[in-house]
């Protein structure tokens, strides 16, 4: 896997043409076409060809993989699809698929009535896989981009520009007979369906008004209402208010119960960087101080943890490859919910250099970004100071690590 920037992503899609005028698909974009449903469907089509990247797969192959039961199962509290499978899964499964297909991320071949899907740019969607922010920038532009090619963007445009009952009548009003004349989507309702997953995405870009149970909503439409899942409880710590302690703030909570989505994107994350770490520095550690240990860096450790920042706990900018020794003696000496503060400013350093040599070497697919790793270093050290930070600056991201380890 490796980061794409927004023109690299774009570049990509100027190589096809969306114009549904043209293919007459309705399907897209579905309901179920969430960036977390996405970039889960990402993973799970990832994890069932394995480094086969030419394997063929249907839409069944993938709900009824044992990775996808494990987790789907669990963190959208949906059937066991090995018990009832049916339309549920044709759904929840066949619509991003469909998308991805559309967007010619994979191939897909009509046999018999039936889709047959294989990989076409693995690398992209890798990257929708790591991450659901990756899988909202990429749904926002093929968005854009199949609005533009299909002749109708303007409506939206006009909409962004100047968000009120007139523009969203118009625009609402517009999709549809515009579906409608040009697919065989013959219903308003069905249009209005597919409409939320069309217009929301880009209110949420736009940081405009968008839908909501059929009409303007009320408030700018925010990240967390174009997900599928609910919200869960390491999200609550993002709404800390200042002034107030993140152990004040903590006790204030309801006990957090046990968590499916973010445990798997945890996994997720920690398999990830092993993947990364075992391919690409052959399992060595990423802290090299204790030369003695010679063992292999089996353990992800959280610099920051999990505990505490949930909401950075499946950032892999806030995940290092440590012994177990590493891990379990010096990171948690004693008591896994103790981090040794010393031992952690030693981390720290050394994440920064991993991270400034896979962004900046020419040789190493690239798979940190910059400004999450600002984002950790913020919920970490609990400020906004690393927001001033330029870009790739790591002398002073330093400097600043080793100002907040010192206040700590």
């Amino acid at each position: 896997m490796r980061n794409f920037t927004e023109l690299e992503i774009r570049e990509f899609l100027n190589n096809y043409d969306y114009d549904i005028r043209k293919s007459h698909d309705a399907r897209w974009i579905d309901q179920k076409c969430t960036m977390d449903v996405i970039s889960l469907i990402s993973d799970c089509i990832l994890e069932y060809v394995k480094d086969d990247l030419a394997k063929e797969f249907t839409v069944s192959d993938i709900w009824h993989n044992e990775y996808t039961v494990e987790n789907v199962q669990t963190i959208f509290s949906k059937p066991n699809p090995n018990e009832k499978a049916g339309n549920e899964y044709d759904k929840y499964f066949g619509q991003p698929i469909k998308l991805l297909g559309y967007s010619k991320i994979l191939n897909c071949e009509v046999r018999k009535n039936r889709n047959y899907y294989t990989i076409n740019n693995y690398d992209l969607l890798s990257f929708l896989s790591i991450r659901e922010r990756n899988a909202y920038t990429f749904l926002c532009l093929y968005i854009e981009k199949v609005l533009s090619d299909s002749g109708i963007y303007y409506l939206f445009n006009n909409f962004f520009e100047n968000p009120s009952k007139d523009t969203y009548k118009t625009v609402k009003e517009g999709f549809s007979s515009f579906i409608i004349n040009n697919t065989p989507v013959n219903g308003v309702v069905e249009c209005n369906r597919i409409f939320i997953k069309v217009l929301n995405p880009l209110a949420c870009k736009f940081r405009v008004c968008g839908t909501e149970k059929g009409r303007l909503s009320n408030d700018i439409i925010t990240f967390d209402k174009i997900s599928y899942n609910q919200k869960n409880w390491r999200d609550l710590y993002s709404n800390k208010p200042k002034g107030v302690s993140r152990d004040e703030y903590r006790s204030s909570l309801p006990e957090p119960t046990e968590d499916s989505m973010t445990t798997y994107k945890i996994n997720k994350a920690k398999r990830f960087l092993r993947n990364y770490n075992n391919k690409y520095y052959l399992g060595k550690s990423e802290l090299n101080r204790d030369v003695l240990d010679t063992d292999l860096a089996t353990h992800m450790h959280h610099i920051f943890p999990v505990s505490y920042y949930p909401e950075i706990a499946d950032y892999i900018e806030n995940l290092i490859a440590l012994t177990p020794t590493q891990h379990l003696n010096r990171a948690h000496p004693g008591n896994t919910s103790y981090i040794d503060k010393v031992y952690q400013y030693y981390c720290l350093l050394a994440k920064v250099d991993k991270i400034k040599e896979n962004i900046t070497s020419d040789s190493l697919p690239t798979i940190y970004s910059f400004s999450y790793f600002m984002f950790v270093l913020n919920v970490g050290f609990e400020t906004n100071e690393f927001n001033n930070v330029d870009n790739l600056d790591f002398d002073e991201v330093v400097r600043l690590i080793e100002k907040f380890c010192i206040i700590h």
